[in-house]
């Protein structure tokens, strides 16, 4: 009985401290199976940075819709990329709702993940060097993900910019957080640093 009073003591200081300090990309001690198992359920999404494309930006004759223009996945990008198949199955997840930006190396991404249908959001499209809008494309990912209806978890795939906009954090190729849904201008960070196994 004495145990049961405090696990429940705990959990409740936990509560209490993310209420008083709750900010923008605050992190909530969740257990990592804790962390998928909300993915899987529906109450956290994946956003994901793309896989290794390596380089910085983009060449000075980029254009959307042409891959050669763009800075796109090498060999270890592209087995990154499907290296995300078997972890997430592995936590439970055979399908997902995967949107990613327009971006060549964000799409492959996300096609070579194989969890499903793709489908571009411009607002995950990348801001860096002005190519974008930064407040504006966060707050219409922020709006479209929390008009979605339930249904599979949902995995954004999108570039480092974007994610440290949204999330405050700054991940590796391939790297993610899940986020507690709905989304907020203070997202509560379940996991950071994610990535296959």
């Amino acid at each position: 009985m004495a145990s049961v009073i405090q696990n429940l003591s705990r959990k409740l200081i936990i509560a209490l401290c993310l209420l008083v300090f709750a900010h923008p990309g605050v992190t909530q001690e969740l257990a990592p199976e804790d962390a998928w198992q909300a993915l899987a359920e529906g109450r956290a999404l994946l956003l994901l940075r793309h896989a290794l494309a390596p380089g910085i930006g983009d060449p000075a004759e980029f254009t959307l819709g042409e891959c050669d223009t763009q800075r796109n996945l090498n060999q270890e990008g592209r087995r990154q990329a499907k290296s995300w198949q078997a972890t997430l199955q592995g936590k439970g997840i055979d399908q997902a709702r995967v949107f990613t930006s327009a971006w060549c190396r964000s799409r492959d991404t996300a096609d070579l993940m194989d969890m499903g249908e793709v489908t571009e959001m411009a607002a995950l499209n990348s801001f860096f060097n002005n190519r974008g809008d930064r407040q504006a494309q966060s707050r219409a990912t922020l709006e479209q993900v929390n008009a979605l209806p339930p249904g599979p978890p949902i995995i954004l795939v999108s570039h480092q910019v974007n994610i440290t906009a949204l999330a405050g954090v700054y991940p590796a190729s391939n790297q993610g957080v899940i986020l507690a849904l709905p989304l907020t201008e203070n997202p509560t960070i379940l996991a950071d640093g994610v990535k296959p196994h």
